[in-house]
């Protein structure tokens, strides 16, 4: 254990592997884009940074269930940084909303003077969009039960729960690509395309993001690496999920609703 309750990062080369494989990453991207890049080009990028993240990871879940590096302290800078990247993701979205209120609101002539924008089949909200509501919503429920049974110590109610979350992600998913499947437009199809596909498609990969969020977290839960009051990974990763489940509440109101 160390002198101070602080935490003192030890000789790590993750950062700055990590550093150079997001600008490869990025950049193969941009260059697969423009027909520039092989697709096994860009997937080996994509691999390596997963590989990376991983060991990264793989040391901070070691550091805080086995060397027992995260004191209060620790946990309290990790809690701050959570939500101030959660708050950067809340204006990430918000950029989003932005655009397409400046164009639904008061629709120019050269998309028709209409919203929709002329030619454009907008979804019904009342089918696929209002079942993909219901299973966040009910995710977002389950998840909290999860939390609630971790915090009492009932590991297998929590596990239970926290399973039933990750389906209903996994559904989510499968539902938004059977809606993306049925779209009458595209995101070349003027500005209600792009921002649709930009707003629903980032926030569906959000929604990946969080499900593999959770299921990290349900297979630390399995091997008992948390604790009744020791499990921030957990919290963390609920955090996030609820950002989401709000986040999708907005683009249900105000894209598939209002916006028809």
């Amino acid at each position: 254990m160390p002198k101070i309750p602080f935490h003192l990062v030890t000789r790590s080369p993750w950062p700055i592997l990590t550093s150079f494989q997001l600008f490869n990453t990025v950049f193969s991207t941009a260059k697969n884009f423009n027909g520039h890049l092989s697709n096994t080009m860009f997937f080996i990028n994509l691999i390596l940074l997963v590989l990376i993240s991983w060991s990264w990871w793989r040391d901070v879940v070691r550091e805080s269930t086995f060397e027992g590096m995260h004191t209060k302290e620790v946990l309290s800078g990790l809690k701050m940084g959570m939500i101030l990247f959660i708050t950067s993701e809340v204006f990430f979205f918000l950029s989003f909303f932005w655009a397409f209120f400046h164009s639904c609101l008061s629709p120019d002539i050269f998309i028709g003077q209409n919203w929709p924008c002329k030619g454009i089949k907008s979804f019904n909200p009342m089918g696929i969009p209002l079942m993909n509501t219901m299973i966040l919503l009910s995710s977002g429920i389950t998840l909290t039960a999860a939390h609630h049974f971790i915090m009492t110590g009932n590991k297998k109610e929590c596990n239970k729960f926290l399973f039933l979350t990750i389906i209903l992600g996994v559904y989510f998913t499968i539902l938004q690509y059977i809606e993306y499947k049925e779209a009458s437009f595209t995101i070349a199809d003027s500005i209600y395309g792009s921002t649709f596909f930009m707003a629903t498609g980032f926030h569906g990969i959000h929604v990946i993001i969080g499900t593999i969020f959770l299921s990290v977290c349900f297979a630390r839960s399995m091997k008992n690496h948390f604790s009744s009051n020791h499990h921030f990974g957990f919290e963390a990763a609920a955090w996030y999920w609820h950002f989401v489940d709000v986040v999708w509440l907005f683009l249900y109101i105000f894209i598939y609703w209002l916006g028809k």
